[in-house]
């Protein structure tokens, strides 16, 4: 598989899947980084990551989905900092949520679309020998008026572990969030579940953890991934902590110029977020300038 795909660390692939409008969960997507070895540096040059997804939860009596594209640029730079790599990501998704309500309880469904909390990451990435990677990426998702997005702005701190060798690539990446203001004034993505503050915004911590496990066959790579999440604290009082754990499979192809993944999960646990979740992703990777090649890593270059 070609080195962009195995070591790709583009943290900010922002994978949003359905996130549920009505209560909280983790600003960066549960997942949003699996199939990505985001502990290895990127080789030196220009990226551009876009993945289109789509996701239900089903929801008791209402089914929760999300349709979203994150166009992610990434840069790693020519630059050194104790010997990590330097990388820098922006990304800015465009979000649809839609609610379908059980037609027998004669109540209308919802449907919101905008834009997401816009974020920018700064990343060091080390290559630590014997195919192993370690990354620690700083960044922020921003504060942005828009019904699918969060009503304040938030850190965000990522630990990434990769082993790429052999035609093995393994990644583990926690992903830490702390937001800036736990209640808002605007409900937005997140209103608050009590009578107290009946149109504010919830905004809980939480840490993600998301793993992949896959093997290189020429151009293709198999994977297992899995994810979890959890809310670290309770904004107010009333509110119910969510987390879950989801696990599927992913396919990947290096088509040489352009590189495709595409995935499929589903919950196996989940607590207070009402139901169960299938999600599908697909990624496009393409190097628009990589040094020492004409559009990106040799395709000779595997995971080892």
């Amino acid at each position: 598989m070609n080195r962009t795909l195995t070591k790709l660390a583009a943290a900010g692939a922002l994978s949003l899947c359905a996130a549920v409008p009505a209560l909280a969960g983790s600003v960066t997507q549960p997942g949003e980084t699996v199939g990505l070895n985001t502990g290895a540096p990127l080789p030196q040059g220009w990226y551009a990551i876009n993945t289109v997804d789509w996701g239900c939860r089903n929801t008791n009596p209402q089914h929760t989905c999300t349709g979203l594209t994150i166009p992610v640029v990434a840069w790693s730079t020519p630059w050194t900092i104790l010997g990590g790599r330097v990388q820098l990501l922006a990304a800015w998704p465009a979000v649809e949520v839609g609610v379908q309500r059980n037609p027998g309880l004669d109540l209308p469904g919802t449907y919101f679309n905008g834009m997401y909390n816009p974020a920018v990451f700064g990343q060091l990435a080390w290559d630590l020998g014997y195919g192993w990677g370690f990354s620690y990426l700083l960044g922020a998702y921003f504060d942005y008026h828009s019904p699918v997005a969060w009503s304040d702005t938030s850190l965000n701190q990522r630990f990434a572990l990769s082993y790429t060798a052999n035609d093995w690539a393994a990644t583990a990446n926690v992903i830490w969030g702390i937001h800036l203001d736990s209640v808002t004034d605007r409900p937005q993505l997140s209103p608050c579940p009590s009578l107290t503050f009946p149109v504010n915004g919830c905004n809980p911590n939480f840490v993600n953890v998301d793993l992949t496990v896959g093997h290189s066959f020429g151009k293709w790579q198999v994977a297992w991934v899995g994810f979890y999440s959890s809310d670290l604290n309770t904004p107010v009082e009333g509110y119910q902590k969510q987390s879950q754990f989801a696990m599927g499979g992913l396919l990947g192809y290096d088509f040489g110029p352009v590189i495709l993944q595409g995935w499929l999960t589903t919950d196996v646990y989940e607590k207070n977020y009402g139901g169960h979740e299938v999600c599908c992703q697909v990624r496009v990777i393409l190097p628009l300038y990589v040094v020492g090649s004409t559009y990106g890593p040799p395709v000779s270059a595997t995971m080892g």
